[in-house]
């Protein structure tokens, strides 16, 4: 498959802080990609340059064949419009229904009249099973609710690349499994690319079927592949160790050694 997105020696810093460095993989049009790793990598600070929020200290985020921020600003813009993003918390507005939510990117973004707003709007709501809560407010929804939610005002302007961060943090288990489904069936229904960042192992073996594994000590990516295959052919201990949710073994000999 050809790379809708492209990271390039990417470098993620705060001031002399580096995040992650030499980062650099490709996103296959049409898959499930998986920024992994644990708490504290950079996951969320690697999607943030992705989409625009941060620009990289250093290399090259490439949209098929467009540097994203050699572009000019109103370029980026047009180009983000390719984007739609939910954010952990839904990130819904608290003053706004759930229609009104899902409608705003709509009318800020097109031209179109009214009446198509509210069609699109619940057309998008009835892809995520929530066109009965167009007229409630996010904060009468549960944590899911507010997810698809979320999901269907990402979902808005049909994006190329749907981006999720951390969509099953917070949910139990059955919850965030019917958004597991959710998700793959709007890959399959929609043919969007889809990046999502998790810690998650079920939802990360459910359906992702690429990747790539952020470690927070190296300061960069030590594995790519599927959760799958870096859970049993991962080579590097550290990414055996989270994916089978080991201590590695270093930890393990110095709670043994005597005091």
């Amino acid at each position: 498959m050809t790379a809708l997105l492209s990271i390039r020696d990417v470098t993620l810093a705060f001031g002399p802080n580096v995040i992650q460095r030499n980062l650099s993989f490709d996103v296959p049009r049409g898959s499930i990609f998986a920024v992994m790793g644990g708490s504290g990598c950079g996951k969320s600070t690697m999607l943030r340059a992705m989409i625009g929020l941060l620009r990289p200290s250093a290399g090259t985020v490439l949209v098929e064949t467009e540097d994203y921020w050699a572009a000019s600003e109103g370029h980026r813009t047009a180009i983000g419009r390719r984007f739609g993003v939910l954010f952990q918390s839904g990130a819904l507005w608290s003053a706004l229904t759930v229609g009104e939510n899902v409608a705003l990117p709509l009318r800020m973004f097109t031209g179109l009249h009214d009446t198509d707003i509210r069609r699109l709007v619940r057309l998008k709501l009835g892809l995520v099973g929530m066109e009965s809560a167009v007229d409630r407010l996010p904060a009468e929804l549960s944590g899911g609710m507010r997810k698809r939610a979320g999901l269907a005002r990402a979902l808005a302007l049909d994006p190329d690349v749907l981006f999720l961060d951390e969509p099953s943090a917070g949910l139990d288990p059955i919850t965030s499994s019917r958004l597991d489904d959710l998700i793959l069936n709007l890959r399959d229904g929609l043919g969007a690319t889809i990046v999502m960042v998790s810690h998650e192992l079920p939802s990360l073996f459910a359906i992702a079927d690429d990747g790539v594994f952020l470690d927070a000590d190296t300061k960069t990516a030590i594995a790519h592949g599927s959760p799958s295959f870096l859970r049993d052919h991962g080579g590097d201990p550290r990414v055996t160790a989270f994916m089978r949710r080991e201590r590695p073994e270093s930890l393990v000999s110095s709670q043994r050694a005597p005091a």
